[in-house]
């Protein structure tokens, strides 16, 4: 028979959303259908004569159509190397043979375990929301571990465990943009970054630490934020929690114990020997000016990051006995890149509709004619970065897919906010807070479903319109203070990343 609360979930409009939404093809087919799209607008917009004015240049652009004997040469002759060449490709994976290492041996998981379990009662709420956060260095497997573990410890002290169970969800959720460390989000889209700001400038690179400041702050500021919903309208709303708690969590061991202080020691080792190689004088990561940004440090980053999470997990994988031989680093890299196969697969349709998109001239087209648009019409100010972050916000409820909307998004607005002066890494900022903030009240979020079935584990009546109901003020709230700390950077000149500010 169906509860009210199962009959709640299927009425209104987030049923309008998840009816709509389920309906759009798969990610892929998604930009299969757009990269003919712009085949055929290439050859309508060239048969009209269009050109434009290339911005940086001064050079007069024609409309290319790609159906043409110069568009079908480029087709097939650009095909291996629009995918090969796409930016975010080698990026993403070069960061998860690292993360993905680390998190196959187990030190994602207790890191997590230890993180929760060992907080004073006073701030389990804190800590939950925290751990929650920074869970996001194990990709998605964070919203497995973190809800789960977090609705048991919030019975084990007397506490609803689904005020836990959602406090758990937000901060995996609604904070997975933040992080005091540079993960794959932070690769994966400045590498799209990259490409769509080639439209303007071929030489221009958004790298991954271009978000690193902001995205730092925020761990701290939606930890108090989401602690704060919890205990103030979440637990309240529950009320007491009066059904049975039979589940039980396995504590960290005293081997994981020690692999993880063995994780420490080594991770404070190697970010000693690239703090020397960083300050030691005529420093070959400096740039020639003896300076920090740019510099070949930041440039490089990544491999740096990748061998961080590499000595880590090592330390940690020989003292659990996960690692017992060399053989296994390898093979443990392997699943990794195993689980990326969908991520591949969608990224090669992606790199065609882009490509195909610039090599038009569509792409510069639609920027400089949008921008002289908004100029006109005098929305040139932070309003126009808001109601592009709204507007993303809303389209992460029918795309959930963060690389795949921006991969959709960016080679459209990143132009188009470049020629009114804006930073590609501030566009990029803008969209990740509003899909970060919406992830846990879209219906096509799959771990929804997985959340739900935990939550069901302690109310057997919860429907979808249940958890929507507990994880809507933290999507509204986390956007809405997401948005202010936007414009106060913005409007106070605070660098989001390493020299890196709200105008080019």
């Amino acid at each position: 028979m169906t509860s009210p609360t199962e009959e709640q979930g299927k009425k209104g409009f987030l049923n309008f959303i998840e009816k709509w939404g389920n309906r759009l093809p798969d990610p892929f087919f998604i930009f299969v259908y757009l990269a003919v799209f712009v085949v055929l607008l290439s050859w309508l917009v060239s048969s009209l004569g269009a050109t434009v004015i290339h911005p940086g240049t001064g050079e007069e652009m024609a409309i290319r159509s790609i159906v043409s004997g110069e568009g079908i040469r480029f087709i097939l002759a650009e095909t291996i190397n629009n995918f090969t060449g796409f930016a975010p490709l080698g990026l993403v994976l070069v960061m998860m043979l690292g993360i993905g290492l680390a998190e196959r041996v187990g030190l994602m998981e207790t890191a997590i375990k230890k993180s929760i379990l060992n907080a004073p009662k006073s701030l389990i709420t804190y800590a939950v929301i925290f751990t929650g956060i920074m869970g996001n260095l194990a990709s998605d497997a964070a919203f497995i571990l973190v809800p789960p573990l977090a609705a048991m410890v919030f019975a084990s002290v007397g506490r609803h465990p689904l005020a836990g169970l959602a406090a758990g969800f937000a901060g995996t959720g609604a904070g997975f943009t933040a992080n005091i460390l540079i993960t794959g989000t932070d690769a994966l889209l400045s590498g799209i970054s990259t490409e769509a700001a080639k439209t303007i400038d071929e030489t221009f690179i958004v790298t991954p630490v271009d978000n690193w400041y902001f995205m730092s702050a925020s761990v701290i500021i939606m930890a108090i934020v989401g602690a704060i919903i919890t205990e103030k309208l979440i637990e309240p709303r529950l009320g007491k929690y009066t059904g049975r708690m039979d589940k039980s969590f396995e504590p960290v061991t005293k081997q994981e114990n020690k692999g993880l202080r063995n994780a420490l020691i080594a991770a404070a080792v190697y970010i000693g020997l690239i703090a020397l190689l960083v300050f030691f004088p005529g420093s070959p990561v400096r740039n020639e000016d003896g300076g920090i940004i740019p510099s070949p440090f930041l440039s490089g980053i990544v491999p740096i990051i990748l061998f961080f999470f590499i000595t880590v997990a090592v330390a940690y994988g020989v003292t659990v006995k996960k690692i017992t031989e060399s053989k296994d680093i390898p093979a443990y890299m392997a699943e990794a890149i195993k689980d990326m196969s969908g991520y591949i697969v969608l990224i090669f349709a992606a790199a065609q509709f882009i490509s195909y998109f610039n090599w038009s001239n569509l792409g510069i087209w639609l920027a400089v004619n949008s921008a002289e648009f908004l100029t006109s019409i005098n929305m040139t100010g932070l309003p126009v970065m808001v109601a592009f972050s709204i507007l993303a916000a809303l389209l992460n409820l029918l795309i959930f897919s963060g690389s795949a909307q921006w991969a959709l998004m960016a080679p459209i607005f990143i132009p188009m906010f470049m020629l009114l002066d804006y930073h590609p890494a501030f566009v990029q900022l803008a969209f990740r807070i509003a899909d970060s903030s919406t992830n846990i009240i879209t219906p096509l979020n799959p771990y929804i479903l997985i959340v739900l079935a935990f939550m069901r584990e302690y109310d057997k009546k919860a429907g979808l319109g249940t958890l929507i109901s507990l994880m809507l003020p933290y999507s509204l709230i986390f956007f809405g203070v997401w948005v202010i700390m936007m414009i106060i950077f913005a409007l106070t000149g605070l660098p989001i990343g390493p020299g890196i500010s709200l105008r080019m």
